[in-house]
């Protein structure tokens, strides 16, 4: 089986087509070379696929007759992805949140929501006294 197709397949990309780009970019590695899209994958093959800043790391069980459901894919390959590739993840989500210092810049439309609740605060307070 191709492995676009495979990393199709075991639901690894959403669409075929996204599966082959990622093989041209060089995202897809099989037994620790860089694979074009056509390269046939075997039982017992060890593949890293680099998807949203995260290695993953799996091992080919069996390989699948066609696109298999969520709960059935644990049959066909080994999920081997270190822990730490994961907690980078979430260190790197906590940090985009935090991008720019609170009062530096222009304000969010969150920022300017707050800034407009706490006017009509004040507008309300100076009214009743």
């Amino acid at each position: 089986m191709r492995i676009d197709k495979y990393l199709w397949c075991v639901r690894y990309y959403k669409t075929r087509s996204i599966a082959t780009t990622a093989c041209k970019k060089g995202h897809v590695k099989v037994n620790g070379a860089v694979v074009k899209p056509s390269r046939d994958v075997y039982p017992q093959d060890k593949i890293e696929v680099r998807k949203d800043q995260i290695n993953y790391s799996l091992k080919v069980n069996d390989l699948p007759p066609n696109r298999v459901g969520a709960k059935l894919v644990d049959i066909y390959r080994v999920d081997t992805t270190p822990k730490e590739a994961f907690e980078a993840q979430e260190l790197l989500k906590y940090a985009k949140d935090y991008y720019r210092k609170k009062g530096t810049g222009r304000p969010t439309k969150k920022d300017r929501r707050d800034i407009d609740d706490y006017q009509d605060d004040q507008e309300e307070t100076t009214e009743n006294n």
